[in-house]
């Protein structure tokens, strides 16, 4: 009987802790942060505020006068020699492969600093000739103040913490926003195919 009854308690507490993990993880879907915020993107799309910003170019835009277009975002900081820098490659790359919508005005890039301070308009502008990103369809901005800069990482779901030696630590990924301006997809910030495809299929009738 004492077996039975520690086999029971045991098949109790272990069906308990599966509830537990099954809500904590979303139905086991979820084992990480940001698993679990992509998946909350897919499944409930998240509208992207008016913030205001400031083009590499200079000129002062609202986040929200980019609707109409599909949108592929990252968050950078021109100072970073590490994924920054990838991203630059990426979005190069991105540039070349969905050239014929975006010469249409159907899909934009965008690179947004989290770095205003240092990251002024020409220095966004050399960040995107570095990476040969030159010409229409990638736009390099900094948020116009604290308050655009924080309502953006929040609904990005972005993550920057000061390092103590000018740089940052921060999560990276390729996000996509729809014509109607909301945030509906979160891709690995390498995965230029997958971002590309994913536009593309979302355009085809």
């Amino acid at each position: 009987m004492a077996v039975l009854r520690t086999l029971l308690a045991s098949a109790v507490a272990l069906a308990a802790g599966g509830a537990v993990l099954a809500g904590a993880t979303d139905g086991f879907r979820a084992f990480t942060a940001e698993t679990a915020r992509r998946i909350a993107v897919r499944e409930h799309p998240r509208a992207v505020p008016p913030a205001a910003l400031q083009t590499a170019d200079g000129r002062r835009i609202g986040f929200d006068a980019l609707r109409g277009r599909w949108l592929i975002v990252d968050f950078i900081y021109t100072n970073c020699a590490t994924v920054c820098s990838a991203q630059g490659g990426v979005f190069a790359r991105l540039q070349r492969e969905l050239a014929v919508p975006i010469a249409a005005g159907h899909v934009a890039l965008m690179s947004i600093s989290f770095d205003p301070a240092r990251d002024d308009p020409a220095a966004l502008a050399a960040y995107q000739r570095l990476h040969g990103g030159e010409g229409s369809g990638w736009i390099a901005a900094r948020p116009a103040d604290a308050a655009a800069l924080a309502a953006l990482l929040r609904s990005f779901g972005v993550v920057a913490v000061p390092d103590g030696g000018g740089g940052f630590v921060h999560n990276a990924a390729l996000s996509v926003v729809d014509p109607d301006g909301r945030l509906v997809a979160i891709l690995d910030w390498d995965d230029a195919a997958g971002a590309a495809g994913y536009v593309a299929q979302q355009m085809t009738p």
